[in-house]
């Protein structure tokens, strides 16, 4: 078997490396959003043309990333969304409903400080976790059948 994992979610600290790292043996293409945040913000007006509006700017570079998003979280197999700490990711939010609409595996992962807020997303999701180490857990078992020694 063969998985394509889609990694979703907050750009600001390391959890994909953490995820793909631990699974680089493992027969899993990881597909993710571009999480160079200047790239993501600006790529709209570099391509297309400036905007004097900065709703405009946002508008074009939401967009094209879109394009991205969308093409990976409908190849995938398993999408996982994580929420971080530093800031509400509205827009990984939006992916995880995106997911789920498409018929994905959705897996989250935040922690539990988060739970409340997070309560429907949760409620879609096939599994709910709050460390990279449970999704590499999860993706193993999903291959393979074997548990955490």
């Amino acid at each position: 078997m063969h998985l394509k994992v889609y990694l979703s979610g907050e750009i600001h600290t390391e959890w994909r490396s953490a995820i793909t790292t631990r699974c680089s043996e493992k027969p899993i293409t990881f597909l993710s959003p571009v999480t160079t945040h200047e790239s993501s913000d600006d790529c709209g007006v570099n391509i297309l043309g400036s905007e004097s509006s900065k709703f405009w700017h946002d508008h074009k570079s939401a967009k094209v990333n879109a394009i991205r998003t969308r093409k990976g979280i409908e190849d995938a197999d398993i999408v996982v969304v994580c929420f971080g700490e530093k800031y509400k990711q509205w827009n990984a939010a939006f992916d995880a409903g995106y997911a789920v609409a498409n018929g994905k595996s959705l897996i989250v992962l935040h922690q539990p400080e988060h739970q409340h807020a997070l309560k429907e997303i949760d409620a879609a999701a096939l599994a709910v976790a709050e460390t990279p180490e449970q999704i590499v857990q999860i993706l193993t078992y999903v291959l393979d059948g074997s548990l955490p020694s």
